[in-house]
């Protein structure tokens, strides 16, 4: 018998991007899903493809807070974040939820492969795969743009911690395991679009991943970011700000 799997995605002006996801959660082989969109007020024809393609539709934000309004819509067992900008390789959701439930894990993620032909990219990519392998075991780390995570497990550590402004993603994981297993998923990687190494530059984006980790071992969780970062067209350091002038 199959597992109910809850496919959230987070939008904000993704009408480019969301029908080759759709398009790809589609021609999976696994079929009991459903698909929610927690679209931030995009501009755009986001929700009409939703719509489209039969996905629940409800109001977003920022990213944490789409993930946990998704969440608390969501039917299924097993609850599975993307980005819309990611793409699933044939039999994804066969290979990886198998193994999931296999492995009786309460989180996991997948290995992560770039949309791309550049040297770099794969290079890049290959050394976070590889240093996610390691740390697997003692401090786990997932992008938020594919983590699975049992429903009942995600309920219990609250979700993602709204308050926090980067790494919210490895903060999750990192509090799920106080209840089971997280490990990288072996069945099926998730191909990745490169778009913000495009726009922030490479060598930029690897700085700000290295002071993002250093403050977490350090400092702890990155509340107040020591850089400025956007999201879905948010710059979080800035919102920090703002949040706090309000306060």
């Amino acid at each position: 018998m199959s597992i109910m799997l809850s496919i959230i995605i987070i939008t904000k002006n993704e009408e480019k991007m969301l029908p080759r996801l759709l398009e790809s959660i589609k021609e999976q082989g696994y079929k009991e899903y459903e698909v929610i969109v927690s679209d931030s007020n995009s501009a755009d024809n986001t929700r009409e493809i939703a719509k489209k393609y039969g996905c629940k539709i409800v109001e977003g934000g920022l990213p944490s807070i789409g993930r946990n309004n998704g969440a608390k819509s969501a039917k299924g067992d097993i609850l599975l974040f993307l980005d819309a900008d990611v793409l699933l390789p044939k039999n994804f959701l066969d290979k990886n939820t198998e193994e999931f439930n296999r492995k009786k894990l309460v989180a996991a993620t997948t290995i992560y492969l770039p949309l791309s032909a550049k040297f770099l990219d794969k290079l890049l990519f290959h050394f976070y795969n590889m240093l996610a392998r390691i740390l697997q075991y003692i401090s786990p780390h997932a992008a938020g743009f594919c983590i699975f995570c049992r429903k009942d497990i995600f309920i219990k550590i609250g979700g993602f911690d709204e308050k926090i402004r980067f790494a919210e993603d490895h903060n999750l994981v990192s509090k799920s395991i106080r209840y089971g297993k997280f490990r990288l998923l072996k069945g099926a990687p998730l191909y990745c679009d490169v778009r913000r190494l495009e726009k922030e530059g490479r060598l930029r984006t690897i700085i700000k991943y290295l002071v993002a980790g250093l403050h977490r071992f350090i400092k702890g969780e990155i509340y107040d970011p020591p850089f400025s970062y956007d999201m879905q067209g948010v710059n979080m350091k800035k919102e920090n700000k703002n949040s706090k002038n309000s306060i």
